[in-house]
């Protein structure tokens, strides 16, 4: 089995064609053998207002039911709107059982103290959550608020038993900076090797430095590079299970 841990949905159902990009999504999924796509929907302008991101997870909960069993969920929120954000959590998981987890964007580094009531939910309701991030040496105006390991490994040692997972450590900036400085996280910090970054030696580094049952599957839509690294990577059979679907099962508690 092979799931995406890190996937986006657009579609809606109040529009014209609805699903047409999810439907090109699910076809490109199709051709390179990935099951299941873990999606989140961010179509709104950023920062997320509460009615922009209950707009998201309104079309994200419509997506997992359109493509039942091909999609699962994560609800997105800003945790500046925390009476909101945290409502809106507990709407979209008690609304589909496909709903796992949440997404974080950049509109704060998770350390941030307006993050808390949100991670402190996530770990009342033992889901994960995805935190957009990435280390770059440039351009560093552009996110401001993007989350790195520091942050991330912060939180952990606040919070040994949220359930973190550090996206597309090969999303672009550097990655053998993010993933050493994800090392000593702790075991429930993990990582998705998503991104459109395609280093020679990226996957294998970051088992080496992390361990694999700390990694998860994932393309971020780059689907073709995501799948491409993944099975170009050399590492043992045990292990590549593990990243396709094995840790990713475990971590939200179905299995394996």
């Amino acid at each position: 089995m092979l799931i995406d841990a890190h996937a986006h949905c657009s579609g809606s159902p109040d529009r014209e064609n609805p699903w047409e990009q999810d439907k090109l999504f699910l076809e490109a999924m199709d051709a390179v053998g990935i099951d299941v796509a873990v999606v989140s929907n961010l179509s709104t302008p950023r920062p997320a207002t509460p009615e922009g991101f209950r707009k998201c997870n309104d079309d994200m909960l419509a997506a997992l039911k359109e493509f039942r069993g091909r999609f699962w969920g994560y609800a997105y929120v800003n945790s500046g709107y925390s009476k909101e954000a945290l409502a809106d959590i507990v709407r979209c998981l008690e609304a589909d059982e496909d709903c796992i987890g949440v997404k974080l964007y950049n509109e704060y580094t998770i350390d941030d103290p307006a993050v808390r009531p949100v991670i402190e939910k996530c770990i009342e309701l033992d889901v994960p959550i995805l935190e957009h991030a990435g280390h770059s040496h440039v351009n560093i105006a552009a996110q401001p608020n993007i989350s790195d390991a520091a942050h991330i490994s912060a939180v952990a040692r606040e919070y040994p038993e949220a359930k973190i997972i550090c996206g597309h450590i090969g999303g672009g900036g550097d990655w053998e900076w993010e993933t050493k400085g994800l090392r000593d996280a702790g075991p429930n910090v993990t990582a998705d090797i998503s991104g459109s970054v395609t280093d020679e030696g990226l996957v294998e580094y970051a088992i080496e430095t992390m361990g694999a049952d700390r990694l998860l599957f994932a393309c971020d839509m780059s689907v073709t590079a995501g799948v491409g690294k993944f099975m170009s990577a050399k590492m043992s059979s045990e292990d590549r299970e593990k990243i396709a679907s094995g840790n990713f099962l475990r971590l939200v508690g179905r299995g394996a």
